[in-house]
């Protein structure tokens, strides 16, 4: 009996390195066809394509005019994925969002309601400038971001598969604007800021982007093949240093953990998710880097775009000029030394 386990182990084994040494290949296009459109901005294009290979979603923060749109329509693109966007505006509603009942009449006369569906049916959903709609709306979200189905008039319905939301937000107007609540904020997977590119990278949008023509990606993989790597990704074994170097750091980040500077900083810090999110995003690092096991290097270096929406400074912490990243800065640092 131990033989055949043995044999069966060493065979599945096997087909975890075949599926990742093929899905390595096709993740190096994926992003050679993301660079022809989208210049420099690498830390932001990896961080955003491991949201998607971990299964999640994503919300890109920064100032207007960094390609945050392009982006998501690039990846659209090489994906496979159908793709839509919602431009976010303070009288959007929920129905605008998932779509809503209309009566139709046919030749006799009789009358029924009919679904028609809102741009939420898609696998890839651009919400642009989330944080501009309301509360009640940006709530239509919530239940489709964890679940993948809404209710609408009581009926469930099923999302397509995969769905991924990349949320986009400026970090600059905040009149007019709402302010995402904290049980939205941590559906998203990762938080990815967006800072300007370098002078070389900045020097070759303006090269490019301003001719007769532009370049333009091409798709890679299609929907079923994202959703086997997906797959994949939840195979890659983890090793028991890499869990826990997950648990110290997301519990150091939580007052009353045993650590004096959270205890003086943090009102409150992430819970279970931020864990579960580490995990899938080391190990979708791991296999972007070419390796088939995450390390501890990938917890902390994903430390900051999987924690920093997951925390909230206390007043004090705040009025001294802190913020959520020196926090989290101090807690790599730490688990560093």
């Amino acid at each position: 009996m131990s033989v055949m386990k043995s044999a069966t182990g060493a065979a599945d084994e096997k087909a975890i390195v075949a599926a990742a040494e093929a899905a390595l290949g096709e993740i190096a296009l994926i992003r050679a066809e993301v660079g022809k459109v989208i210049f420099g901005q690498e830390s932001v294009v990896e961080q955003t394509l491991l949201a998607v290979l971990s299964g999640g979603h994503a919300l890109l923060v920064g100032v207007p005019g960094l390609a945050k749109t392009k982006l998501v329509a690039t990846l659209g693109t090489v994906l496979g994925l159908d793709n839509s966007r919602i431009q976010f505006t303070p009288d959007l509603m929920p129905s605008d969002i998932l779509g809503s009942e209309v009566m139709d009449q046919d030749a006799a006369g009789y009358r029924s309601f009919r679904f028609v569906p809102g741009p939420i049916f898609t696998q890839l959903l651009m919400a642009d400038e989330i944080n501009r709609a309301s509360p009640r709306t940006q709530s239509a979200l919530l239940q489709a971001m964890q679940e993948y189905h809404i209710t609408v008039a009581g009926v469930r319905k099923d999302l397509p598969q995969p769905f991924h939301v990349l949320a986009t937000q400026n970090p600059l107007e905040q009149e007019g604007t709402y302010p995402l609540p904290e049980a939205q904020l941590d559906r998203f997977l990762m938080q990815v800021d967006v800072g300007y590119p370098e002078l070389a990278a900045e020097r070759q949008i303006l090269l490019e982007t301003t001719g007769v023509a532009e370049a333009e990606a091409r798709p890679v993989i299609d929907a079923q093949r994202l959703l086997q790597i997906q797959s994949l990704i939840r195979q890659m074994p983890v090793g028991e240093k890499v869990v826990d170097a997950i648990l110290s750091l997301v519990r150091s980040a939580r007052p009353g953990n045993g650590n004096s500077t959270t205890d003086k900083t943090v009102a409150w810090g992430p819970g279970p998710r931020a864990g579960q999110a580490l995990m899938l995003c080391a190990r979708a690092r791991a296999l972007y880097d070419g390796r088939l096991a995450p390390s501890a290097d990938d917890i902390l270096a994903l430390a900051e775009p999987v924690l920093q929406h997951r925390m909230a400074l206390t007043f004090a912490a705040r009025a001294e000029g802190m913020t959520v990243r020196d926090v989290i800065a101090g807690l790599v640092n730490r688990a560093k030394g």
